[in-house]
């Protein structure tokens, strides 16, 4: 059994049964004969029945947040905040998946007579692995986009949220026209490789970067194509020209959000030399305002509450252990009670320490002085993920300048971590934060595999492609070839004058000047016909 765990209180509060290899298998077995009923389905029809989900959801809106405040020590407006994304990136979805999910005409190429589109179809059944620090928010997403192209989904939440994985279960039950085609399996990392082993068609994982790796590689001996979310350790740049006081309120907040447990929480702070002292008076200021503690109430006071996994709170101790004997010093906070860790700000960090190279996941904040915008970039670069970045400058454009040099996928220019909360904008990583992407245009068409097609009369004789299939056509095929594709007018031309000169050089002398003039009006209806052609 797994057990759900408080880890404000400590207190049990509930339990679920783990699914045995055999029944994942089972489970597979049955989304397998569901899935033609689901795919047969239209986008515009799909996006409906979502969207009735959707109803369900915000029905049962105060239920969720007390699960999740229960489940992961999040406050009961946090845990709002995952409804409200998802429900946001719901929304959007369901109103351009049938658009995105239309089969499209391509260019034909030298298939001047047949007809080229190319059309989008689901993988099949897909296999969502999800994380226990926004266990419906990481959820959801990617199982929405993958009913959405199409796909059945098998879910299996993390262990450590379990009450969470049995509540999402329960919403999709809520739905008759929606339930066979997802199942939630619970257990442990037991459950997730016996998942991965009944070969479904397509894995999205989000997680760690271990975990990651152990994922694919086993992904890898059965070739199911994977899409990871992992680790991130994003940098926070303050320039010398930043609103100061915002930068340090945001700051704090990108760094204490969910007690730190975000992949892309300010983790990494460099500030240039002239603004230096005061943005670290100006962040301790922002951390003695911060209040920690639980309450299962819908207003709680409390700005952050305990680490959700006690593993973590070993993580979050090490690194902190590690800094203080390599030289670093707290400014505020830096005790650890129990599951909760307090806001901490350190000084006299540098890139030897683990706190400023590995993912620490809670509540620390270390800053460290440049010397310039350009070490800033450096420093923000030098560290194994690449998922996300915030500049503060109030000159816009010196911040995107900036922006587009640092090795992470999203950037968000004064302000923190608030990207994720736009739909649209395509989430994932670089390096070792992997390759999947969530939210946005991206997100959902990865479930899908482009299919191409090409249909026409059989091929005429005259057809320029039928040329170039029969032997002895070497001269006018490559004729045909600068015509086409020639990247200037003294390459488009070459055939034309080629034409006239062998055809000069094999009729009768009498004749040439008549000649020349067909062959002319020959090589630009060509050409006409080409233009017209391409517009097309």
């Amino acid at each position: 059994m797994l057990p759900f765990i408080c880890p404000a209180t400590g207190e049990q509060f509930g339990e679920v049964r783990m699914h045995t290899p055999q029944e994942v298998a089972q489970a597979v077995r049955e989304l397998r004969e569901v899935a033609p009923l689901w795919r047969a389905k239209t986008p515009r029809e799909r996006a409906r029945i979502l969207l009735a989900f959707l109803e369900v959801m915000l029905d049962s809106l105060d239920d969720i947040t007390a699960v999740l405040n229960q489940d992961t020590g999040k406050s009961r407006q946090d845990a709002l905040i995952e409804v409200f994304m998802t429900a946001d990136m719901l929304r959007q979805y369901a109103r351009h998946a049938p658009a995105w999910l239309r089969t499209r005409r391509v260019p034909r190429g030298l298939y001047l007579f047949k007809k080229t589109w190319v059309a989008y179809k689901p993988y099949g059944l897909v296999a969502v692995i999800a994380p226990w620090n926004y266990p419906f928010a990481l959820a959801l997403p990617p199982v929405i986009a993958a009913l959405l192209a199409g796909n059945v989904v098998a879910l299996k939440p993390s262990e450590v949220t379990a009450a969470s994985g049995v509540m999402i279960a329960e919403l999709f039950e809520k739905v008759p026209e929606l339930a066979p085609f997802v199942r939630v399996l619970h257990g442990d990392g037991s459950v997730g490789a016996a998942l991965v082993k009944a070969h479904p068609d397509y894995i999205f994982l989000t997680g760690s970067t271990p975990t990651g790796r152990a994922v694919m590689k086993a992904a890898g001996e059965q070739l199911i194509p994977v899409a990871c979310e992992l680790g991130g350790k994003d940098a926070m740049l303050v320039l010398d020209d930043a609103d100061l006081r915002a930068a340090a309120k945001w700051g704090v907040w990108g760094a204490n959000f969910n007690a730190g447990q975000t992949c892309m929480a300010v983790e990494r702070v460099y500030v240039e030399k002239p603004v230096y002292e005061e943005f670290v008076r100006l962040a301790v200021d922002e951390v003695n305002k911060l209040r920690v503690g639980f309450s299962p109430e819908k207003e709680s006071p409390y700005y952050l509450g305990p680490i959700s996994d006690p593993r973590q709170v070993e993580v979050i101790r090490r690194h902190l252990d590690d800094a203080l004997a390599k030289g670093a010093e707290i400014l505020v906070g830096g005790k650890i009670e129990g599951m909760y860790v307090e806001p901490t700000v350190l000084v006299n960090v540098n890139h030897d320490m683990l706190l400023m190279q590995e993912e620490t996941f809670g509540p620390l904040m270390p800053i460290m002085p440049v010397e310039d915008e350009a070490e800033a970039i450096r420093m923000a670069n030098d560290c194994r993920f690449g998922l996300g970045a915030a500049v503060w400058s109030q000159d816009l454009r010196r911040a995107q300048r900036v922006a587009d040099r640092i090795e992470a996928s999203s950037v968000v220019i004064n302000d923190t971590i608030a990207q994720f909360a736009v739909p649209m904008l395509p989430f994932g990583g670089l390096k070792d934060t992997g390759t999947g992407r969530i939210h946005g245009k991206e997100g959902l068409m990865q479930f899908t595999l482009p299919y191409a097609y090409a249909a026409g009369d059989p091929p005429y004789a005259w057809d320029i492609a039928t040329i170039l299939r029969q032997p002895g056509h070497y001269r006018l095929a490559a004729g045909i070839m600068r015509l086409f594709f020639g990247a200037s007018s003294r390459q488009r031309l070459e055939p034309v004058r080629e034409g006239l000169t062998h055809l000069e050089a094999h009729l009768p002398s009498h004749k040439p000047r008549r000649v020349s003039l067909a062959a002319g009006m020959l090589a630009l209806a060509a050409a006409a016909l080409t233009l017209t052609l391409r517009r097309k």
